[in-house]
């Protein structure tokens, strides 16, 4: 059955006229499988959800199940390309990303690539590409498909074989965190050439990553102590707190709004951006531990989240080694959140 949780945050945010509340929307939406990325689709109000083998279709505001999209084994990611009526999905089981129809829902095409370790995925308007960002082995890669025939058109080697998210300047350039080296690398989108890399300490395993291009800046999440560099020099120009395990990052140009998720602290810090190197944490919202992707629908102006639950593991699971995270149940639940203010 679904249920509706509302949590109210009263503040100020620093450069509007009045107080504002954000309310955090809770709905169990049933399903199977986990979790990694989330796609909000601007303005329609449909939320793509991964659950590890197949992609839930959301609605946002009612918590209803629209849609799904089976057999992607071990998805993480979803890019959404309206231009051509495309979404795309990244599969790591079988190394491959699903094209399809966005009215519809239906598989038009299953691309294989052969540099594996399938992860992060976004659309990059100047290009008009899909861009991938995979944990290859042995070292990483972003991969570019043309968004219109989801042909594989350009691949980048990158310095580490753990990139985690991109943004794009919407002029040519892409940034890429990478997590392993604390750095985000400059791309050239049209020629797929690495044109520098930047260590944006105190950041420490960079994931999530927005730009703005009304000030030059990106926004790149870490692991308690967020940054902002400018995109120019690379040079960090602000810091900001944030919680643990964050693994995505949303940004609303309009509302000037920054969310950061933390599944190990069970929050989401949201930041007002005053200036271009000025920022101010306005509120923390509580979710549920292990919600640590996020996605902004910045036509709407929500921010969402999903989150599985699960039972205790069984009895006779094998303690975890060393780095390895502990044995987990079945799922229990399946908690999808809508922050707004």
């Amino acid at each position: 059955m679904k249920q509706a949780l509302i949590v109210a945050v009263a503040l100020a945010l620093p450069s509007l006229s009045e107080a504002q509340t954000f309310k955090a929307a809770r709905y169990s939406i049933g399903g199977d499988g986990g979790t990694d990325y989330l796609a909000a689709e601007p303005g329609t109000g449909r939320v793509f959800v991964s659950r590890s083998t197949h992609v839930m279709v959301i609605d946002g505001a009612t918590g209803k199940v629209l849609g799904d999209i089976p057999d992607t084994p071990r998805n993480h990611g979803i890019a959404l390309a309206s231009k051509w009526n495309h979404g795309f999905i990244t599969s790591a089981g079988d190394s491959t990303v699903e094209m399809f129809d966005l009215k519809t829902l239906a598989v038009i095409r299953r691309i294989p690539i052969p540099t594996g370790g399938l992860d992060g995925i976004m659309y990059e308007t100047f290009s008009d590409r899909i861009i991938l960002t995979n944990h290859s082995r042995p070292i990483g890669t972003a991969v570019a498909l043309d968004a219109k025939t989801g042909d594989i058109v350009g691949t980048a080697q990158l310095e580490d074989n753990a990139p985690e998210g991109a943004a794009s300047d919407g002029k040519g350039k892409i940034f890429v965190n990478n997590e392993g080296t604390n750095t985000i690398q400059v791309i050239d989108v049209t020629t797929m050439q690495v044109l520098a890399s930047w260590p944006i300490a105190p950041c420490d395993g960079p994931t999530g990553i927005a730009y703005d291009a009304r000030t030059n800046r990106i926004f790149s999440g870490c692991g308690k102590t967020s940054v902002v560099v400018d995109a120019t020099t690379g040079k960090v120009v602000a810091t900001i707190a944030n919680g643990d395990g964050v693994d995505a990052l949303g940004w609303d140009p309009d509302q000037r709004l920054i969310y950061i998720p933390a599944g190990r602290d069970s929050n989401v810090t949201v930041v007002h951006q005053d200036a271009a190197d000025k920022y101010t944490v306005v509120a923390t919202v509580a979710t549920m531990r292990g919600a640590k992707t996020i996605s902004v629908d910045a036509v709407k102006h929500v921010a969402y989240l999903f989150q599985p639950e699960y039972g205790p593991p069984p009895a006779d699971a094998p303690p975890p080694q060393p780095g390895q995270r502990p044995a987990r149940g079945p799922v229990i639940g399946a908690w999808f959140f809508a922050i707004s203010h």
